[in-house]
């Protein structure tokens, strides 16, 4: 998965305002207690990044 695949999958469930706040604001404990942008800029897979937002905001299978 690219950085842009990430993006359009976040704003498709969150809206595009409310995706980029909540990607820079809330922390998620698996990707090492740092937020979904802070992870992405720390090197951290954008793959493994969409797998833990995913659990945390415990969307459908069919949006994994």
């Amino acid at each position: 998965m690219r950085h842009t695949e990430f993006w359009d999958r976040l704003d498709h469930v969150l809206g595009r305002a409310s995706s980029r706040t909540r990607a820079e604001l809330f922390v998620i404990g698996e990707l090492g207690s740092r937020t979904a942008v802070e992870a992405l800029d720390a090197g951290v897979a954008p793959k493994q990044v969409w797998a833990a937002v995913w659990r945390v905001l415990e969307l459908p299978e069919t949006q994994r």
